[in-house]
């Protein structure tokens, strides 16, 4: 039955069906435009990007979830022999039992064994968690890595175990000498094949029914603090390495089919820095120069793994790493916290969510930088070991009992959709009744029978993400068109809304918000007219719009006229304006693409609703060709203008000095510094830099801008602290790059168009 108006409001799955919008409280001020292209052919979204940590069989059931994992740091040291788990650093290093109602039947009956089961009822992938570590907890016994009265008194106690420290004297420094033995025993590969046997034994493989996903160990750069009772020293590349080799081809061998998470690092230093560099810095400040990277090259520590997984599969012929796994939890103050914070708080929480994508976004912490992790990760896996999949099995934007956590939560998934992430679990799940439980049921059972969010990611886009985010997708059980949006302003805005592709008709709407807490409400449908419609998002809001396919009417076939011949004016070194003769349609235009040629291949350089369009970023004295096309409200698409081609001005003067050296070199790799210098008479206020490398070399990690590179060509932008040059005045940026060969530096830059002397 699907729910429709209603006299009274009726919870059922915890969806509030109604037909009656609450009416806002003030007049709604004028929102940002949003636009969807469902002409697009779009990209799948993966279902495991709606995974995650720890959630109750009810909660999976309501939400279909489709991967849930069993990790952690107290999962580094379980022993699936006799189900327990020592609960390191998190609770004063103590082994803890599983409850469990039948200890004689162990391994059968164990935490994990159950653990798997829910999720078979619940059809849920699982993803588990194996030790690399080498130590997993001893017995069935109570016991504790930091006796009081075997090792002294100490800083803080277990209040129910009065007996277990938490490893530190009174003054606060740390215990050293403790027996690993007294809680933990030596294990190697052979464990993880026993406990991968057992699990295929009453589960069948991972082709199957049985465990698909295997965690390769919970942040083991951390192990020299939170397992730091039988660890001491933080972990190296060439141990991290070689632990991957013996572990991960264990649970290859054991079960061909099962896939990999690794290397499970804690956050964005896990791409930087090994578990060593973090223990040695962290005591020593040795940050600029860690030991263990330069060991092994200068280069980071992310790229280095994924190589040496690589190297492994030419070697052995066999993929023992399927997705590069790293934790993400907000830096900045409060937001991945239990509770939503003050306004200041709560607003930082919803900007946060762009470090997961924006290169302009400046981490509003000790980062302080654009973090930009998917896009990041991506060039990683790309650059160094194409195929390996993306995955984030820890992150959380905190607050899972507000409205401001199911916000950012909700923006978080429609971002992981649309950036192509492979895989994410949240950590921990929430309570079932808790708005971060309804930011997923937007997308996963917004009406309680099931409705979702399509699998197909198609183009959205807002003229101000930041007030309202839109994210759209195609439905493939009945081709219907999906867009959530995200109201994170803390107004009511009205806003124009542009679907290119669809017709005439209506769309479902629900929402959940501020003002229904309790569940996802149905409310009027919206009418849609040629594509267009405006329509009202009140204030910390989730609205889940549903275009049937065909958008409810007779569709439009035909395609406008081809635009005039565009002809161009104000011609700068960098730039120039482009104006056409405007396309005929029989329904109307509803706008331009603009188009520059490669060659014969044209490629899309920007979309207006006018006749004109200003293009910058150009080379000077170069000879471009520029055509455009119109599209209407369909979708439809012209055929392409007359091709204009204009040749951008010369640059008058100098008005720069660039010094590039090379000031390290390795086989295969370097780091390059590269000082700016303004040698106007004018402040500079913004740059952006531009060479052309001729020996085949590639931009790594770069700092102090933000680096791109599109083939041969590099682009460095200014970050916010180092945008304005005064006259006679520099700038120093450098980056860690790869190279196939030895080649000559480049020698020829451009400073905002002007060229540079060297």
């Amino acid at each position: 039955m699907r729910l429709r108006t209603a006299l009274a409001p009726v919870a059922i799955a915890g969806v509030v069906a109604t037909g009656v919008s609450v009416p806002a409280t003030a007049a709604a001020a004028v929102g940002p435009a949003l636009t969807v292209d469902a002409t697009a052919a779009g990209r799948s979204i993966s279902p495991y990007v709606y995974g995650m940590n720890f959630a109750d069989e009810a909660l999976a059931a309501d939400l279909r979830l489709p991967v849930h994992r069993w990790g952690g740091n107290h999962t580094t040291r379980y022993n699936f022999r006799n189900d327990t788990t020592n609960r390191a650093s998190d609770w004063y290093f103590e082994n803890i039992p599983n409850d469990n109602p039948d200890p004689g039947s162990l391994p059968n009956g164990s935490e994990t064994d159950r653990f798997v089961e829910q999720n078979r009822a619940t059809g849920t992938q699982t993803i588990l968690t194996v030790p690399l570590l080498g130590q997993v907890a001893k017995d069935r016994s109570k016991a504790c890595a930091f006796s009081v009265q075997k090792y002294g008194p100490q800083q803080s106690t277990d209040p129910w175990a009065p007996d277990c420290g938490n490893g530190r004297k009174p003054d606060g420094t740390p215990i050293t000498g403790n027996d690993p033995a007294d809680t933990s025993v030596e294990i190697g590969p052979q464990y993880v094949t026993d406990w991968i046997n057992h699990l295929k034994s009453r589960y069948g493989g991972a082709a199957g029914d049985g465990v698909r996903f295997y965690n390769l160990d919970n942040e083991p750069d951390l192990w020299h603090s939170t397992h730091r009772d039988v660890r001491r020293e933080g972990l190296g590349y060439d141990e991290l390495r070689d632990l991957t080799y013996r572990y991960a081809g264990a649970v290859k061998a054991a079960d061909p089919d099962a896939k990999t998470l690794g290397p499970v690092g804690w956050g964005l230093n896990s791409i930087f820095y090994s578990g060593l560099d973090q223990d040695v810095c962290g005591r020593t400040g040795c940050w600029s120069n860690p030991p263990d990277r330069a060991a092994h090259g200068g280069q980071d520590l992310g790229p280095w793994y994924l190589d040496q997984m690589r190297a492994y599969e030419r070697e052995h012929g066999t993929r023992i790493l399927d997705y590069f796994d790293i934790h993400l939890y907000p830096q900045q103050a409060g937001v991945h916290g239990e509770e939503a914070g003050d306004a200041a708080t709560q607003e930082r929480r919803l900007r946060s969510t762009r470090q997961l994508w924006d290169p302009t976004y400046v981490d509003e912490s000790w980062i302080n930088r654009p973090v930009q992790m998917i896009p990041r990760m991506r060039k990683l896996v790309d650059d160094h070991y194409p195929g390996t999949k993306l995955a984030m099995t820890e992150y959380s934007w905190g607050a899972h009992g507000h409205i401001n956590g199911a916000l950012a939560q909700a923006d978080v998934l429609g971002i992981f959709g649309r950036e192509g992430m492979d895989l994410a679990s949240l950590w921990t799940a929430p309570e079932s009744d808790e708005p971060v439980a309804h930011a997923f049921r937007v997308y996963r059972n917004y009406d309680g029978e099931g409705g979702a969010f399509g699998e197909t990611s198609l183009p959205a886009a807002s003229e101000d993400q930041d007030k309202l985010a839109v994210y759209a997708a195609r439905r493939a059980s009945d081709d219907a068109l999906t867009v959530v949006v995200v109201n994170k302003s803390g107004a009511d805005l009205t806003s124009p809304v542009r679907i290119n592709g669809a017709g005439t008709g209506t769309a479902e709407v629900h929402r959940y918000s501020a003002r229904h807490l309790d569940g996802i409400v149905r409310e009027d449908d919206q009418a849609v007219t040629a594509g267009a419609f405006t329509a009202d998002f009140p204030a910390d809001s989730i609205t889940h719009l549903v275009l049937p396919a065909g958008g409810g009417g007779e569709q439009d076939t035909e395609a406008p006229t081809a635009p005039g011949k565009p002809s161009a004016s104000n011609i700068t070194a960098d730039g120039l304006t482009l104006t056409w003769p405007a396309a005929t349609d029989d329904t109307g235009v509803t706008g331009y693409d603009v188009y520059r040629l490669d060659g014969d291949t044209p490629v899309k350089i920007a979309s207006t609703t006018g006749t004109s369009h200003t293009i910058t970023s150009l080379r000077p004295d170069t000879a471009y060709t520029f055509t455009v096309k119109a599209r209407d409200a369909a979708g439809n698409v012209s055929p392409p203008s007359p091709d204009v081609t204009v040749r951008t001005a010369a640059v008058p003067a100098q008005q720069c000095k660039v010094d590039y050296t090379v000031a390290n070199q390795w086989p295969g790799g370097f780091t390059a510094h590269v000082k700016i210098t303004n040698t106007s008479d004018k402040p500079i206020d913004g740059w952006q830099l531009r060479w052309d490398f001729t020996a085949g070399q590639r931009v790594g990690q770069g700092w102090a801008a933000q680096w791109e590179q599109q083939g041969t060509t590099v682009t460095a932008q200014n970050l916010t602290w180092n945008a304005k040059l005064a006259a006679g005045a520099s700038t120093t940026i450098g980056f860690n790059g790869s190279r196939t060969q030895d080649g000559p530096a480049p020698t020829a830059f451009t400073l905002n168009g002007h060229t540079c002397g060297t």
